[in-house]
């Protein structure tokens, strides 16, 4: 499974009630909480074999750069 802003975006919208989300979208602005957050990691991990910690998920922010996160994550599996 590839790990595109798209998908990430797509990710997030399922867990924010089908809210369209852009691949530049902060995850707090738009209605993301920790719970949230937490439940997108988890499936993260489960989706895509990446262990993102919290604090580099809530850092990260947006969609395009969890999708970097978890592409390097893979890189360095």
């Amino acid at each position: 499974m590839e790990s595109s802003p798209q998908e990430i975006s797509a990710l997030w919208a399922e867990f924010l009630d089908g809210r369209e989300v852009g691949v530049d979208d902060d995850f707090f602005a738009i209605g993301g909480n920790s719970l949230i957050g937490i439940k997108i990691i988890d499936r993260v991990t489960r989706d895509y074999g990446v262990e993102l910690s919290v604090r580099d998920f809530y850092l990260a922010q947006t969609p395009a750069r969890v999708a970097e996160l978890i592409r390097r994550g893979r890189a360095r599996a």
